[in-house]
Order: structure tokens, then sequence, then C-alpha cells
């Protein structure tokens, strides 16, 4: 029985050795894995919290803060002066409309009509109707969303309401931006923490605030509604702003599964998203609202709003409201339908206003219908010329002063302690730390005394990436190594190197190789020692597939997660130097980067316990130009963290061109007054 149980046991060591490791490199099926992952966990958290809230008032409080600053509203704006201004009204046989802006802040116009019933006597209730995305332009001129959505405020009005009416950021008589991340490669708004989704929900409560000061309006009986755009709109007004007692969201939500795994934020501008640092789903946003009167409104073949998703959404939420004991305040309506402003939505939203803030449930018999051409509604006859609608991307969320600043009053060591703080519990709070690099030989191929050994790094549960190791056979061991940096730039030099050791590998399969950088590749070859070629999801060996606009959404699903790509680039840089630097203890290693994977090697440098020799070329002098981590700019830019590097290895910065050249230069003055700091910046 020994003899036969040592045999078996030979036999399964002699085969575990024999079989080779066969890795995946179809990185696309990694990140869809990483995506259901990343959302499952979120989703599940989400819903556990929701269920275990023991003390609602203090829960809510919480969130309500931590949604303020996903918003990138805390602290909230000042309230300046509303400067609110009536430049026309309008007559009809049952109510009156002013024409109507207001600034809410500084320069930030907002336009509007605001419905006031005739022959109505004492304050009234009032609804707040914020827009989705469609508008009426004529002429040239923009008439804005108020325009379209026109039929709502009238309706509102004929029944008994005061309705202000409001065009959005992107969609009104003064067009600002909502498309930064989707269509114009804002990406910088992700390091400032600004989303247009903010400026929408301060509008709307700067907008009760003026309707609060309307002598028509009763300011108990405040309500909340808009479709699509103007739908989440409306969810984040009604979480954010107690003054609101009824609020009817119309094809506004669904929950992160939808958006992040089945797509549909490829259907959604930036209006509709947070910056989700605490990773919610969207239902912890839906039970805000509780316990106030909530009608969450949606058609059921709605594609960028699914139904299953809202279900979803409405199923967590009525546990919240039933642990409220205020069941009876919230519903949900669907309907037949595509996503459109159907009749049957604006039915049930008419009744459940005419419930909660009138006190009455009288048959819908009007029509809501629109009354007005455009020009009529118009509220500037001049655009104003102080106007920053355009820009207020640029202003809205405040940034940190300067590390510069900030030496004026601490010292660098303190600075440090906090910067680092920051670091890990709000920047890179999400990366998995509990994971441990995993390297594992895949191939190895020799030529002309040089050997290329292809190893698998796994940095995360899914994420499984190239690693290539150059070696001379001459190479003492206590010679130093050179770690490079792929990116989309470089890789296609060292593909067409590696191709003679690794003949159709499908890591370059289909890799339209060239010659622009094969001098600079011979070069470090002919060098001699050691390097190593290290890569992070997305970019250069493991690029994903797909056209532009895809690549696009990718990014998009990070941030919806509370990530970003760059973030998790850095986090698989990070994994890469440990493992390496592990396998080859005490040797001194020569770590390099161009452009913005610079920034993430400086980053995943600080989270290194061996002294690095770091070359950054053409470092980015400021997050506005990358790498683009979830709000870094609120707390720290790019020279805190060189100096930060400075303290830990030697650093080395190159610039090609010298348009930021004050940064660099007071960076070398700090420097000077710290000897423990090594840095050195030059022009190339």
């Amino acid at each position: 029985m020994m003899k036969l149980f040592l045999s078996i046991f030979l036999l399964l060591v002699f085969s575990f050795q024999q079989t080779p490791l066969e890795p995946s490199w179809d990185f696309d099926k990694q990140l869809e894995a990483y995506f259901s992952s990343e959302t499952q966990a979120l989703a599940e958290t989400t819903r556990k919290e929701l269920r275990e809230i023991s003390d609602w008032q203090s829960y809510s409080d919480v969130a309500r803060e931590q949604l303020q600053e996903m918003l990138g509203l805390l602290p909230y704006p000042a309230k300046s002066p509303l400067r609110a201004t009536v430049t026309g009204v309008v007559e009809h046989d049952e109510f009156t409309v002013e024409k109507v802006h207001f600034q809410s802040v500084p320069g930030l116009y907002v336009t509007g009509n605001l419905y006031i019933p005739k022959n109505v006597e004492g304050p009234m209730p009032a609804i707040l109707y914020v827009c989705g995305h469609a508008t009426v332009v004529k002429d040239g001129y923009n008439y804005g969303a108020k325009v379209h959505y026109q039929h709502h405020p009238a309706w509102f009005a004929r029944h008994g309401y005061v309705c202000l009416i409001l065009d959005t950021v992107q969609l009104g008589e003064i067009e600002g931006i909502h498309h930064g991340l989707y269509r114009y490669d804002r990406w910088w708004w992700m390091s400032r923490g600004y989303t247009p989704a903010g400026v929408e929900a301060w509008n709307g409560i700067r907008a009760i605030d003026y309707l609060s000061e309307r002598p028509e309006v009763d300011v108990d009986r405040i309500g909340v509604t808009g479709r699509s755009g103007g739908g989440a709109t409306t969810w984040w007004i009604a979480a954010l702003d107690q003054r609101v007692k009824a609020a009817v969201p119309v094809a506004g939500i669904t929950n992160m599964n939808d958006h992040v795994v089945e797509g549909c934020v490829e259907g959604h501008c930036d209006c509709m998203y947070i910056f989700n640092y605490h990773q919610w789903d969207y239902a912890k946003v839906a039970a805000l609202v509780a316990p106030r009167h909530l009608l969450i409104s949606n058609t059921d073949r709605d594609p960028i709003f699914p139904i299953d998703g809202v279900f979803d959404v409405f199923q967590s939420v009525r546990e919240v409201y039933q642990k409220l004991d205020t069941r009876e305040a919230l519903a949900l309506h669907t309907t037949a339908g595509p996503h459109q402003d159907v009749q049957e939505l604006r039915v049930h939203a008419f009744r459940w206003f005419n419930q909660h803030l009138q006190g009455h449930d009288d048959l819908i018999e009007k029509p809501a219908v629109k009354f007005f051409d455009p020009e009529a509604l118009r509220v500037f006859d001049q655009l104003p010329t102080d106007a920053v609608n355009a820009r207020i991307d640029e202003s809205f969320v405040p940034l940190a002063p300067s590390v510069f600043e900030q030496l004026e009053s601490a010292s660098l060591p303190d600075l440090e302690g906090r910067y680092q703080e920051i670091l890990r519990s709000q920047i890179f709070e999400f990366w998995p730390w509990e994971e441990e690099p995993m390297m594992e030989e895949v191939e190895s191929s020799e030529r002309d005394n040089t050997e290329v050994t292809l190893y698998q790094l796994k940095t995360d549960e899914h994420t499984k990436l190239p690693i290539f190791h150059i070696e001379n056979s001459g190479q003492s061991a206590d010679q130093e190594s050179q770690v490079i940096v792929l990116d989309d730039t470089n890789w296609s030099a060292w593909a067409e190197y590696l191709d003679a050791f690794f003949p159709e590998h499908s890591l370059w399969k289909d890799l339209g190789l060239d010659q622009s950088q094969q001098d600079e590749v011979q070069e470090l070859i002919d060098v001699g020692g050691s390097i190593y070629l290290i890569s992070a999801r997305g970019i250069g060996p493991a690029q994903f597939h797909g056209s532009d606009s895809k690549q696009v959404h990718i990014k998009r699903r990070f941030y919806l997660l509370g990530q970003s790509l760059d973030a998790m680039q850095t986090w698989d840089l990070k994994q890469a130097l440990r493992a390496i630097t592990k396998r080859r203890d005490g040797q001194t290693f020569i770590v390099s980067a161009h452009g913005v994977e610079a920034g993430k090697l400086l980053y995943a440098s600080l989270f290194t316990t061996d002294r690095l020799q770091l070359f950054l070329s053409d470092l980015p002098p400021s997050h506005d130009q990358g790498p683009y981590y979830l709000g870094i700019m609120r707390h720290i830019d790019m020279p805190a963290s060189v100096l930060m590097a400075a303290g830990k290895h030697d650093v080395s910065i190159t610039r090609s061109s010298t348009p930021d050249s004050e940064p660099w230069q007071m960076l070398q003055t700090v420097a000077g007054r710290y000897p423990d700091l090594s840095l050195n910046v030059a022009d190339n």
C-alpha cells in the first residue's frame, strides 16, 4: 500500500512539474470578468447596507454628505445672491409665464420659465421640472429644453401649481458641456472631481431657493420631477434637498449592473453620473429620498434604463421604506413603451403630486399639451457677456492649494504623511491591497547569447499580464537591471524584437510592427545586462480591442465603480515592480517610463519598499494632463508626489519641451532645501 501511495505521489509531482503554464492573453475577457466581479461586489455591499440600517437619521446624514462629495458639491458652493431677473411675461387664459434667469454661482446663468396659475388664492404647491436631453433650435438659436418640455409645466399651472422649468447646462440658451468624457476627452474632469451632474443638482437646489422666495409658493409643498437626464437630476436634487416633499424621477435610474456590465453607460452622457468614490449602487441614491413621497416611473422597453434594473432598485428601496414604516410613500409605475415621454408616465406623475401635494385624487381630464412657439419662451434678447457656463468645469470644484503654498505653513514630512494617508484611504482605496503578485514563467527562448523569458503576472483575481525578461548570458549576478514600462508608443518596437524569439506569438499577432523605435531598442540591447519589460492592463501588449468610442466607455465604466483605468494600471505597475524586486533581492533597478505612463510609475513607486532609480521623461506637470485619478486634485497634484518619490528613490525627470518650466524649477528649489531628497530635473 505504501509503495502504491508513493508511486501515485511521484506521478502527480512529475505531472505537475511537466505541465506548462497555459496563460490566456484575452485581455477583453479579463476585463469583462473584472467588471462583472467588481459590480457584483458593489451591489451586494449596497444591498447589505440598506438591509442593516439601524439608525436612519445618522445613516442618511452621512450618506447625503458622501453624495455631495461624489457630485463635487462638498462643500456646497457659497449661496451668492441669485440676481433673479424676469425678462418678460407671456399670458395664457389660465396662467402666466415669466421668462426668468438667475445665477446659481456668479456668472453661471440658469434660464427657465415660471408658470403661475391665474385666479388661485394663497400660496400654492410648486413643482420644479428639470429637463432631459431635448431642445429646440430655430434659425440658429437654441431656445432650450424648457421649450421642448413646455407641456409639463403648462399642465401643472392649469391645475393649481406654480411650476419652474429649467434649461440644462448643455441644452439651454447659454450652452455648456455635458459630454466632457463622453465626447471631448476632457479626462481631467476625473482628476478634478467635476461632473455636470453636480452643476445640474446645484442649479436645482438654487431653483428651490428661488421658488421659496416667491410669495405664490407654499414652501412646505415642493415637488421635483423630470425624465431621462431630468430623471437623473431629480434623483440628485431630491436626495440632497429635504425641502422636496414629493419626487417623480422618470426614466432616470437603473442598477450599476446595467450601466457597467450590460453597457448602458454607452447611451448616457456625463450628467448622469457621480464620481463613485464610496462605491454605491444606485439604490443607495434612491433610498435618500426616504421617507418622503417617491414614485419611480419607467417604460418597459427602455434600452438605457432596463426594466429589470429598475425593479432591482425599487426592491432595495422598498425595504428602507418598510423599515421606516412609510411603505405607502413609495410606488413603482411601469407602462408599455420605449425611451419616450409617453402619456401614461405623465398621468401617474400628475396623480402622484395631486395626492401628496394637494391632497386629492381627482380624475385627470386635461392632457399635457404645448401652447407656445419657441420665440415666446425665449429669456434673453442678447446673451450675457459675463456668462461662465461654457467653462464652469474649470472652476466649479475647488482644488487643493499647491504643495508650494502648503509648505509656507507646514513641514514637508508633515505634508508627506498627510498625502500618503490620502492616497491610501481615498485615491487608491479600491486597490485590492491584500493581493500578492504572482509571477510565473510561461516560456523562454535563446538566441545569440541572449535569453528571453516570458512571464505571466497576476495582479488581481482577474488580471494576468505579460512580463518579458531579456538577459545576456554573460551578465554578472550583481549587475543592475533595467525595467521599462511598455506603452502604446514603444510596444511595437519591442514586439518587433521579441518576434524573433517567439515567432507567431499571439501577443503581437496582427500587430502592425514598425521600425520607428528600433534604433532605441537595439541600443538598449547592445548595452547588455538585464532588461524587464512590464505592462499594465489596456496598454501596450495588453490592449483592449474595439473602436475609439469603446475605449472611452471602458474608461467610464471604471469611474462608475469608483475607480479609474489609470489607477488600476498604476496598481499593475506596482505589482510588477514588487514581483521583480522580490526575485532579485538586493539588485539595483533602473526604472523608466514616458509621458502619462511616467506619472503612473511615479505613483506605483510610492508603494514599493526597494529603492529605485526612476527615469521619468516628459512627466506631466499636473493631473490635468494625467494620470487621471478620481478627485486627486482636490487633495494633491503632481509636484507633491514628485517630492514624496524623491524621498524614497533617486528621481530623474527629463523634458523634451519647456512650456511648463515653472513647477519644475520650483521643485528643484524645494528639493535643494532638503538633503534627503534625490531629485534632478533636466531638459532632454
